[in-house]
């Protein structure tokens, strides 16, 4: 046998290297630089024939009248999708302007087709040159691009594919979330240039542009609308609903008409259940298949019902406490891009795990397959528009226009998605204008969801709900004829050493992870009130990770460190789901006025302690306030900055789980402390808007004497506002246990 001489040679190495954060995630390191995100980009209409673009491209800064640097190599590399400024770009800079460079050869087998190049998402204006002419401009860092670039192509060989980029992120009105060129707070990094994949795909003369798919479960059908570019003539449209193998429904008809699959005994779509049916559409001529794609829907319906004279928000009809975090969709290696696919699923994996059914998808719109995950592990989805001006020093004028296109177009290429089952136009007042007109556009666009108006803004009235924001502990604004909801809570900030992007914040602190799960757990006890006696239909957490320095995360920037107990929370999460009865121990002044013994003069030292001598304290009936204050009873006036009181009470014979099951009924404005027989058995600060239980500690429940007088001592402290203090001792009995789903864990392996 001859032999032969193999030689090897060293590898040169590349000039394009990626940069290091402060933070990265192990995902950072999985990413196929060679062909970086190579799943299929478009997973609700799919082709078979596509050929992806991502990967290292030629890129340099550029400057307001620079013209196309046709057939130039460009001074630098970027690795696309990920935005210029972050560390997976390997340029990690911003700049306001900026161009792209690579070249691609069409595939033979492509020969006599139409050509499509997608840009699934450019920040913020771009321009795209094929073979140096400008096929076009388009504004919006949040919608993809899809441009028919045939007659741009050459005959054979490469084509030079050019991208120029102007992004102003605080510079103009346009939206863009919470990117900033000042980070810091609760604004951050800014995310320019391509962030979400470039890929090119064959298709006929005549072919599928779009598809409309709306669920209705009531009628038990399907309605598809499939709209077509190209000659329409003689074309019919073809839909075919399958389960698995089995067909469950077909139709035919005209491009964009509504056809009405019928869809008999469907199995519907919830978090519990995700169940997707999967859809074929084909196009024909005659005899002849003009094109296919495949896609796939989930029978579901949200709507509002009146329960018990409360608006409630109903999915198929039937009431779930929906109960999830705000996600922002941000990465310390890829800003707005994740750097793999499983990365952006696992986040979603996350959220299940800890048992939320819902997320808000906070200011930012994602890839299309991050939605994809939401309809296929079943989470619901609160999607908001990107506000634009948000929480900087440096406010532009909004672009109102651009703002109403970015939101049409946001609608427009989402709904087909289940998990998708609300849209949110504003948060917290950011740029807010011409609400109730937008609101009405919506709900005209899309009657199938539900439409919020503002995000703890400003309320016209307007939509399906009512949306407040409070921190750190829940709260709820009454309505007649709108689901009233906490679009935002919680807040609480935990650094883990190692893990912080820099130094940062909460909106309280936790000591570690048991006080921060702890906490979680008196927040979920505040829900489980406000969703049964305050007609509260949902409640969204602040937040499911860190991100840079806001450190208010369940999880860390980098993904790495879970902070709170899992099981604990979970069983936090189901709470709220349940109906509960409340037999008093220790009766509130709410419906009628008990007797403290009170002080406004600061008393001396072990004032809580049982031992303590008060009968130089005044003594009155409370509660304790001022007139006016939100959901205070009051009998006794106080109106000085603070307040102390004492109270004995015998609970009798109690079980252990009866002690268990004890809970105070406080509503303190503003900062409280509550001691049982000298042990701090409750502590918040800020106020509530109405009474709310809330579970004794350990500590407190160990304290407890049966059969023997306890004292209840009190400080309130107040600095502004309204104020109020009176507190109960409850013990709670579950009349109905929590009906939502235990945590799917999915694959992933929770830390």
């Amino acid at each position: 046998m001859a032999l032969v001489a193999v030689v090897y040679l060293p590898r040169t190495a590349p000039a394009w290297q990626p940069k290091e954060a402060p933070l990265m995630t192990d995902w950072a390191r999985k990413v196929d630089l060679a062909n970086p995100l190579p799943e299929y980009p478009r997973p609700q209409m799919v082709r078979s024939e596509w050929l992806n673009l991502n990967g290292v491209w030629q890129f340099q800064p550029g400057a307001i009248n620079d013209q196309a640097p046709t057939n130039q190599s460009l001074a630098g590399e970027i690795l696309v999708p990920f935005p210029v400024e972050s560390a997976l770009s390997g340029v990690m800079q911003y700049y306001p302007r900026f161009w792209y460079r690579r070249t691609f050869t069409v595939p033979i087998k492509w020969s006599g087709q139409h050509i499509l190049l997608h840009l699934d998402a450019v920040d913020w204006e771009s321009e795209v040159f094929i073979n140096g002419k400008s096929v076009g401009i388009h504004r919006g860092g949040y919608d993809g691009i899809c441009q028919d670039i045939t007659k741009y192509l050459s005959e054979n060989g490469p084509q030079e594919l050019i991208v120029r980029v102007y992004d102003p992120t605080d510079a103009a009105g346009e939206p863009r979330g919470k990117q900033t060129l000042h980070p810091g707070g609760i604004m951050y990094t800014s995310c320019s240039g391509i962030w979400q994949p470039v890929w090119l795909e064959p298709v006929s003369a005549t072919s599928v542009a779009d598809l409309k798919l709306v669920p209705d479960i009531d009628r038990g059908r399907l309605e598809v609308t499939v709209n077509v570019s190209g000659p329409t003539d003689g074309i019919t449209v073809h839909a075919v609903a399958r389960s698995g193998t089995k067909v469950v429904g077909k139709i035919s008809g005209a491009p964009g008409a509504e056809l009405l699959l019928p869809i008999s005994q469907a199995t519907l779509w919830c978090p519990t259940n995700p169940f997707l049916y999967d859809l074929d559409i084909t196009l024909t001529r005659g005899s002849t298949k003009v094109d296919t794609v495949t896609s796939y829907f989930g029978m579901r319906k949200i709507s509002l019902g009146t329960i018990n004279g409360r608006v409630k928000m109903l999915l198929n009809n039937q009431f779930v406490f929906q109960f999830g975090p705000l996600d922002q969709g941000f990465w310390p290696d890829g800003i707005y891009t994740a750097p793999t696919d499983e990365a952006l699923k696992s986040d979603i994996q996350r959220e299940r795990a800890f048992g939320f059914n819902m997320v808000r998808k906070h200011i930012k719109v994602e890839r299309a397959r991050w939605y994809y995950w939401a309809d296929k592990l079943g989470i619901l989805v609160w999607q908001d528009m990107p506000s634009y001006n948000s929480y900087t020093d440096h406010p532009q004028q909004p672009d109102v226009a651009q703002f109403e296109t970015e939101l049409t177009r946001l609608v427009e290429t989402h709904w087909n998605h289940p998990a998708i089952i609300m849209w949110v136009i504003y948060n917290e007042g950011q740029g807010q204008h011409d609400t109730a007109a937008l609101v009405q556009k919506v709900k005209w666009m899309d009657p199938s969801r539900l439409v919020n108006q503002a995000s703890g803004g400003e309320y016209f009235a307007a939509g399906d709900i009512l949306d407040i924001h409070r921190y750190p502990d829940p709260g709820y604004m009454a309505s007649t004829n709108q689901a009233v909801v906490c679009g935002e809570f919680g807040g609480v900030g935990l650094a883990i050493t190692n893990h912080t992007w820099a130094p940062g914040w909460g909106y309280v602190g936790a000591q570690d992870g048991a006080d921060l799960t702890t906490r979680f757990e008196n927040f979920s006890e505040q829900l489980c009130d406000l969703a049964q006696n305050q007609g509260l239909s949902a409640a969204v957490y602040t937040e499911i990770t860190d991100v840079e320095t806001e450190l208010n995360g369940l999880y860390t920037y980098d993904r790495k460190v879970r902070k709170p107990d899992l099981q604990r929370i979970q069983a936090a999460i189901l709470a709220p789901s349940g109906k509960y009865a409340f037999n008093p121990v220790v009766a509130a002044a709410k419906t009628a006025g008990q007797s403290w013994r009170y002080t406004m003069v600061m008393p001396t030292t072990n004032w809580f302690a049982a031992s303590y001598d008060d009968n130089g304290w005044s003594k009155s009936l409370g509660g304790f306030g001022t007139e006016g204050t939100p959901g205070a009873v009051v009998r006794t006036t106080w109106n000085t900055s603070d307040i102390w009181l004492r109270r004995t009470f015998n609970p009798g014979s109690l079980t252990a789980e009866q002690v268990n099951r004890l809970m105070f009924y406080v509503h303190h404005d503003e900062d409280v402390r509550i001691y049982l027989n000298g042990v701090l058995a409750f502590s918040a600060s800020g106020y509530t808007g109405n009474y709310q239980h809330v579970p004794l500690n350990a500590a407190g429940r160990q304290a407890l004497l049966l059969n023997q007088n306890n004292v209840l001592a009190i400080h309130c402290h107040q600095t502004a506002g309204g104020q109020y203090i009176d507190v109960g001792l409850d013990e709670r009995v579950v009349l109905v246990p929590p009906t939502q789903p235990a945590a799917v864990l999915g694959t992933l392996e929770i830390p």
